[in-house]
């Protein structure tokens, strides 16, 4: 009877002794929890109290999943949200020295906010993460707004897609389903086109495209994109659609003509022609196009009567006068062949030949004076009326010709 009494006695004291062992791991564990999760609490409160430097270092030590002793806290939802709060408060401090602490806070919070959210299983802290998300939009746009005017083209795309993923979180969208908001994605695409990433920059204006945001713009940009890489194919494509849904847009008109001209596809370069002037008549390079392209085809007298009408519309238009006075003055040149082909013997053939391309370079005098007149001392203006006064005896203005010369050099 003793000795089982005995017995007794001692298992019931290992029993305690077993209750207190596993009281004890308990409650180290628990310990070492709460210290882990104590550094987000204290880095929250420095960050509050503007000592970002040591908030900073107190995160990164709750943070940093390769330490065994942060496995808690590394895999809690705070401590990302709160180590968003703090990169996005060094993101929007003004202290030099707090602004050292990271190259890109902005982007340290997008990834953080992330991922608080990638752990928060339970969406116990969906609310406040929202109300992060927000503000930070509100950073990335001046950021973003900030790097485009600074020409820091990449560092604005960066911006501009990162708040696009933000209102693509179910915790931003859940307000507002069917909201997009085509600014950001558009300032996207210019973005993207600016850093000279063309298909992104596409991709963007695609996006506008079928929001209708900014209209036919929007596909005069992107056909530019597509010429940039050298798609005519895609440019052209594009341009067709948008006039589709754009007919009075007269800007994709151009686009479309000039890549028919670029291609030599004259019929339908001339066909998109007649029907830019038929919406705006009053637009001189429409008239200009129209007779450069009648004299592509050797039509001399339709492109003679479309250059005259380009500066019936706008008697400044320089270009409508170097063209008629070049067209005047090459038949010129051309005829003069036709003289030195005369036999020597048939001196007067000769003279009658010649007088014909006098008669030529009599026309074209007028215009080149006048480009003259619009701009003063180009070369190719300079040089043509140099050799017409040489050839129409009017030396007096050949000499002036030749100083205005000297003088330009």
């Amino acid at each position: 009877m003793l000795q089982s009494y005995i017995f007794v006695e001692k298992f019931k004291t290992i029993l305690k002794m077993k209750r207190t062992i596993i009281l004890l791991a308990l409650l180290v564990a628990f310990s070492a929890t709460f210290a882990q999760k104590g550094k987000v609490t204290t880095a929250q409160t420095l960050k509050d109290a503007g000592k970002l430097d040591k908030a900073l270092e107190a995160i990164e030590e709750a943070a940093n999943v390769s330490d065994p002793k942060a496995e808690k806290s590394a895999n809690w939802p705070k401590t990302w949200q709160v180590r968003g709060e703090i990169y996005q408060a060094i993101g929007q401090s003004k202290d030099e020295n707090f602004k050292k602490l990271s190259k890109d806070p902005l982007t340290e919070a997008f990834n953080s906010y992330k991922k608080a959210m990638d752990l928060d299983e339970k969406h116990a802290i969906d609310k406040s993460v929202k109300m992060n998300l927000v503000l930070l939009t509100n950073d990335l746009t001046n950021q973003a707004v900030q790097a485009f005017q600074e020409e820091n083209y990449e560092k604005a795309l960066a911006s501009f897609e990162q708040i696009l993923a933000i209102n693509d979180m179910p915790v931003i969208k859940a307000d507002n389903p069917g909201a997009v908001d085509t600014v950001i994605i558009f300032n996207s695409a210019l973005a993207a086109y600016n850093a000279e990433k063309y298909d992104v920059a596409i991709k963007y204006y695609k996006e506008s495209a079928k929001y209708g945001y900014n209209g036919a713009r929007t596909y005069s940009l992107m056909s530019a994109a597509y010429q940039i890489q050298k798609d005519t194919v895609g440019a052209l494509n594009c341009l067709k659609e948008g006039f589709e849904k754009y007919p009075e847009d007269n800007s994709i008109l151009e686009g479309l003509i000039q890549i028919y001209m670029d291609q030599n596809k004259t019929d339908e370069a001339m066909q998109n022609l007649e029907k830019a002037i038929a919406q705006d008549p009053t637009k001189p390079r429409y008239y200009f196009a129209q007779g450069a392209l009648y004299e592509k085809l050797g039509n001399e007298k339709k492109a003679i009567e479309t250059y005259s009408k380009t500066i019936e519309v706008d008697p400044t238009f320089f270009n409508a006068y170097y063209n008629l006075g070049a067209l005047y003055y090459n038949k010129g040149v051309q005829q003069m062949e036709v003289a030195k082909d005369v036999p020597a013997n048939e001196n007067a053939r000769y003279e009658a030949e010649m007088k014909k391309a006098d008669e030529w370079f009599v026309k074209a005098l007028p215009f080149m004076e006048k480009c003259n007149e619009l701009q003063s001392g180009d070369k190719m203006v300079l040089e043509s009326l140099k050799n017409l006064y040489y050839r129409l005896k009017q030396m007096d203005k050949y000499n002036a010709v030749l100083e205005q010369i000297e003088k330009s050099k």
